[in-house]
């Protein structure tokens, strides 16, 4: 089987050419704004590398203010609460040298009470009066108080006296308040016999009283073993 002869061409023809594929115009201008597009790749890539550091830069500056108010805001809290505490103590000063100078804080001082009861004696022509004091103990407290570094001791005193009335008990208790304070837990009086027909005034009562000294002082600190 035979195909088309190709013939060949005639003396004095030419040989048709084939089209060339022309580029797009642009390409051809791509290298005259290659430095500009270079140059702006560049400038981005500068910009994002800024933004994050001014991020970064921004969140620890965010970070190290924060930190700064709450350290100004907690340094202010103890100045505050120092100054309450000084203003307190010079509330209350006075009244602590005044409790402190009546014996109510501090050590007890027992010979305080005793020379209190001699002079209200001396002072009020009393009867014999006999006393013993207990070691002292630590206390309770019935209520919730903040004690702090203070305790509450007491210490027990029974009295024995007869008196030639009742006024006679009460005006000792007068003088002993002026020694320290305490609390009367328990008091009994008994009346005596018919008084007889001598010069001398004889007792009518018989007392028996417990006293309850208290004092308030500071806790010893442990040290070192």
């Amino acid at each position: 089987m035979s195909g088309p002869v190709k013939q060949p061409p005639l003396p004095g023809m030419q040989r048709a050419s084939t089209p060339m594929r022309t580029l797009p115009a642009w390409l051809g201008e791509l290298r005259l704004v290659r430095g500009a597009l270079l140059c702006f790749a560049l400038t981005l890539l500068a910009g994002v590398v800024l933004l994050s550091l001014s991020t970064a830069y921004r969140t620890r500056e965010a970070q190290q203010l924060y930190l700064a108010q709450h350290t100004r805001a907690a340094a202010a809290t103890l100045f505050n609460h120092a100054e309450a505490e000084k203003q307190e103590i010079r509330a209350y000063e006075p009244q602590f040298l005044a409790l402190r100078q009546r014996g109510l804080i501090g050590e007890e001082n027992r010979l305080a009470w005793i020379d209190a009861i001699r002079r209200s004696q001396e002072q009020r022509k009393l009867l014999p009066i006999s006393y013993d004091i207990s070691p002292q103990q630590g206390l309770q407290v019935p209520l919730p108080m903040v004690m702090g570094q203070y305790h509450l001791r007491g210490s027990r005193m029974r009295l024995q006296m007869d008196l030639l009335h009742e006024m006679d008990l009460l005006n000792l208790f007068d003088d002993l308040r002026q020694a320290g304070y305490f609390a009367v837990q328990e008091c009994t009086l008994k009346r005596h016999g018919a008084a007889g027909a001598g010069g001398a005034a004889a007792p009518t009562l018989g007392a028996e009283c417990e006293l309850l000294w208290l004092t308030v002082n500071s806790l010893a600190v442990a040290g070192p073993p």
